[in-house]
């Protein structure tokens, strides 16, 4: 008689354990499946004047967005409702380094170099016209300016940027363009 009432105490019980150890199961399973939430997500962003980085400018296309003085004063820039902002793309796809863009006015094109943390123009050729707008006269000092860059800063996180900082001072902000 002992025998039958274990049989039937295991019998009750049997069912409840197989409830348990389903729903353990699944509670596992799902935990299992949760995304884990990457460390470097929430860490401070790479320095964006590491040298590195600018190897990372190779095949990206930028937009003129800002431009401080060295005294701290905002230059007045094209934006995008103004007409056509000011433009940088750097390429390879020739499988030399070549840049165009748009300065304010014309079209320009070159060569660029990468080299020692620091982008670098060649000689830059470009269309001629004359231009009395704000962007013709914000195209002398751009096209200048490339031709002075003591530091490049790249930041490719969101929001992507890259930073020019002139030998005089002056910061140009550029920001990703998808173009």
């Amino acid at each position: 008689m002992l025998q039958s009432a274990s049989a039937r105490y295991v019998a009750r019980i049997t069912p409840f354990v197989r409830q348990a150890f389903a729903a353990l199961s699944v509670a596992a399973l799902l935990g299992a499946c949760a995304i884990p939430k990457h460390p470097d997500s929430e860490a401070a962003a790479p320095d964006p004047f590491n040298s590195a980085a600018t190897q990372l400018l190779d095949d990206t296309s930028w937009v003129l967005t800002g431009w401080k003085q060295a005294d701290g004063t905002a230059r007045a820039v094209l934006s995008a409702d103004q007409g056509s902002p000011i433009t940088l793309t750097l390429s390879t796809a020739t499988g030399q380094r070549h840049t165009s863009g748009y300065s304010g006015c014309n079209r320009y094109m070159g060569s660029y170099a990468l080299k020692d943390g620091k982008l670098g123009f060649g000689a830059l050729g470009g269309t001629r016209m004359a231009c009395a707008t704000p962007g013709g006269q914000l195209e002398s000092a751009y096209l200048n300016a490339l031709n002075h860059i003591d530091r490049t800063g790249v930041q490719m996180r969101a929001p992507q940027q890259m930073q020019l900082v002139l030998d005089n001072g002056d910061t140009l902000t550029f920001d990703r363009s998808t173009k």
